[in-house]
This record gives structure tokens, sequence and C-alpha cells, in this order.
């Protein structure tokens, strides 16, 4: 199948795609701090350099997109139909380098939660998701996900 755009413009489009203060990362921040929780923004010291860290509760979240970091059995994960072998050495390269940093995170004693994009897509799904998190600071849970 062929890209409904010329590549410069793909090439532009891409590059307009942030990697950190995305919309699915503000819409859990919003919601967790009108919760009262206050956390530091992607800290490069840690492993990762989780999109939210709570320092006091020794725990960090990171908000994934479900298409970049290639979140199993969702709709939003797709695979493009164009350049498929990089796309998926890229997405798999994503995954590893995840699961890395949060196997780092947890044998130094962090606490990890995941967000997914797909989570947070409708107010009441993301209010929920930001319930989840509230709800796992306050416990002893090593690991969350949330999709």
């Amino acid at each position: 199948m062929m890209d409904i755009v010329d590549s410069s413009t793909r090439s532009r489009m891409m590059a307009g795609i942030r990697g950190k203060d995305t919309r699915p990362e503000q819409v859990i921040r919003k919601a967790l701090h009108a919760r009262g929780l206050r956390y530091r923004l992607h800290d490069r010291r840690l492993p990762g350099s989780p999109d939210m860290v709570f320092r006091r509760y020794l725990a960090v979240a990171f908000v994934h997109g479900c298409f970049w970091h290639h979140h199993e059995n969702c709709r939003f994960a797709t695979l493009p139909s164009t350049r498929t072998a990089f796309w998926r050495a890229k997405l798999d390269a994503n995954r590893m380098r995840d699961r890395r940093a949060h196997d780092q995170l947890l044998s130094a004693g962090w606490r990890v939660a995941t967000v997914w994009e797909c989570a947070l897509r409708d107010g009441r799904r993301a209010a929920e998701a930001a319930d989840r998190v509230f709800n796992w600071l306050h416990r002893t849970k090593r690991r969350l996900v949330v999709q």
C-alpha cells in the first residue's frame, strides 16, 4: 500500500511527534495533580527517564503511546504497511529499552507503573486510570499496568 503523502511531508509529520509532554501525559498528570499528588517530570538520572517520579513513594510512572511502545493486543498499535521490517525493528527496540529500564528501576528498589495511551482516550477511563495510579501509590505493590 502506498503512503497517502509524499516522503518529505511524512518526514515533517513524524519529526513533529513529541517524546515528552504528550497529550496522554498531560491528561494523567492533570488528574493526579487534582488528587493532590506532586511529582517531578522526566528525571534523566533514572533509567528510562520516567515521565513522572514520585520520590515520596519511591515510585515512577511511564505513560506509553500504544503505537510507539507497541502495546500488545491494542487496536492503536498497528504496524505500518510500508517499510514493515524497519518499523518492526524500531518498535521491538523500544519495547526492549522499556523492559530494561523497568528492570533496572525495580532492582534499584523503585516501584513502576505503566499507563497506556488507550486507557486515557476518554474522560471516564482517564479518571479511572488516575484513581488506579493514586491507589497504587498508597499501597506496596511493586508494579502496575493500566490499559
